[in-house]
């Protein structure tokens, strides 16, 4: 097998890894907010954590953070699209439904999938725009939105999630030549201080004591956050934002299972259907993308 075939197969793997961190992270986010911690905060504190964590990796191993000056801008892209995807989207919850959000937020595999032609030299697939649309289809079965009391708030911070996820994708793809750690400590670096000024002009910073209201939901918050957002850089940086995009799409599902063993949640033969038209979307992806390599998945 060659290299860079390898390097794709793990890199969904990664994706898919990072989908099922981020699923558990959503529905622990979700518990955390119906005791009063936001999105908003709950994302300004795990940045502090991450930035402790990769500044006590950088220490522990000696390894240099700095960055060439032609890393610092896609660096600095990628850091201001994840704090609004983060900020954007655990917001969205406040004002609709999380199904709701989330249905308007997997729009962003679409999206990724159709702009791709424009951002990188990749040309537009109709097979893949297929996959995507039927992994959107199967998310909306799956999360099995509520339409009632719809918030043009929340509708409009799900799409601006959706946006942003569409936009760091690719700012990631542009800095996948970057060192982990130090992607890691500047993008958050720059997530820092936008969710700051989000949280005081929300007036909506509180102290870390706060967190003693739900120790558990808030740990596997940021332990969800971490692996996955660790992950999902490590796949960025070995496959194309398009099919990682669609990797992307087990998150919900993820998250639906999750909360239905957590939260004892029914699941409805929708939701099964759902489900299955993900997991085939997924299937697809993966031959469609190993077969492009001339390679047949183990």
């Amino acid at each position: 097998m060659d290299t860079g075939a390898a390097s794709a197969r793990q890199g969904l793997l990664l994706a898919f890894a990072s989908a099922a961190a981020f699923g558990t992270n959503i529905v622990s986010a979700q518990i955390a907010g119906q005791v009063g911690l936001s999105g908003p905060l709950l994302v300004f504190y795990r940045v502090l954590l991450m930035l402790i964590l990769v500044g006590g990796a950088a220490l522990a191993w000696r390894s240099s953070l700095s960055l060439a000056r032609n890393e610092r801008q896609p660096v600095l892209l990628f850091g201001l699209a994840t704090a609004l995807v983060g900020t954007a989207y655990l917001s969205s919850v406040s004002f609709v439904p999380v199904s709701v959000a989330a249905v308007v937020f997997y729009t962003f595999p679409i999206l990724i999938v159709l702009t791709e032609p424009l951002f990188t030299a990749a040309p537009f697939r109709a097979d893949r725009f297929a996959v995507a649309l039927m992994a959107f289809l199967g998310i909306a079965l799956v999360v099995g939105p509520d339409l009632s009391g719809l918030d043009p708030r929340g509708l409009a911070l799900a799409f601006i999630a959706s946006l942003s996820a569409t936009a760091q994708f690719f700012a990631a793809a542009r800095c996948a030549e970057v060192a982990t750690l130090p992607k890691l400590f500047w993008s958050h670096i720059v997530i820092l201080p936008v969710t700051l000024a989000i949280l005081l002009i929300t007036g909506g910073l509180l102290p870390p004591q706060t967190f003693l209201l739900a120790p558990i939901a808030v740990a596997i918050t940021y332990g969800g956050y971490i692996v996955g957002f660790l992950f999902q850089i490590l796949a960025l940086a070995r496959i194309a934002p398009g099919p990682a995009g669609l990797a992307f799409c087990a998150e919900p599902v993820f998250a639906v299972a999750i909360a239905a063993i957590v939260l004892a949640e029914r699941l409805g033969p929708l939701q099964y259907a759902g489900g299955a038209l993900v997991i085939v979307a997924l299937v697809i992806n993966v031959i469609v993308e190993h077969s492009r390599r001339g390679v047949v998945p183990a």
